[in-house]
């Protein structure tokens, strides 16, 4: 059972059964732990490859026991989404705890550009339970409808689900109107139907106005 404590505390109930998290989030249990490392986030070879080549990083650490145990990463807000038999695409950045039962893989996503950390492939959660993602600040969930596409800053871009097409774009940025422009830009487009999380501040990219 995942429950918030505040909004940067998550504490997960266990009893005996298990969840896989960022490494080094746990920031306290009681009961009975034990902790074991899983490369590359416990998707296989394939996984591992992509992010290699990619330079997406994702340390994922498996938590089984009798007990609560909470987490946390760098005081960053933390939002919990169910999943009933979809899939979620999330940054690996932003993926902090999932349940054990979910299956967790790496999808191509399109050319990108360069924003750090974040290469062609994205990180896929997918099955039925709960995931914790992080984000700098408040998330916001957007809708997408087939009437009303919706473009997003990729800096600010979290996750997404539901039936979604995710295009990139090159063109003019938000940071173009405000004078800080400098190089080639990129959004990212979302077409169909579903929902797209999004921060209140930015990561940091590369790629000039990226």
């Amino acid at each position: 059972m995942f429950r918030l404590q505040g909004s940067k505390v998550l504490a997960v109930e266990m009893t005996g059964d298990a969840v896989k998290a960022k490494n080094g989030s746990m920031v306290a249990y009681d009961g009975r732990m034990a902790f074991k490392k899983l490369t590359g986030g416990g998707e296989g070879l394939r996984g591992m490859v992509a992010r290699r080549l990619t330079g997406e990083q994702m340390t994922v650490m498996e938590v089984r026991g009798q007990g609560t145990c909470w987490f946390a990463d760098r005081a960053s807000e933390i939002n919990l989404v169910t999943l009933r038999g979809d899939r979620l695409h999330v940054e690996a950045s932003n993926l902090l705890v999932t349940d054990a039962g979910l299956r967790t893989g790496t999808t191509f996503t399109g050319l990108r550009g360069a924003a750090r950390g974040n290469g062609l492939f994205t990180t896929t959660v997918e099955g039925h339970g709960q995931a914790a993602l992080l984000s700098d600040g408040p998330a916001v969930v957007l809708r997408v409808s087939p009437r009303y596409p919706l473009t997003v800053d990729p800096g600010a871009y979290i996750a997404h689900q539901g039936e979604v097409r995710q295009s990139f774009q090159s063109g003019v940025t938000f940071r173009t109107f405000l004078g800080e422009g400098g190089g080639e830009a990129f959004q990212i487009r979302f077409e169909g139907d579903g929902l797209v999380y999004v921060q209140p501040s930015e990561r940091n990219t590369i790629a000039g106005d990226l």
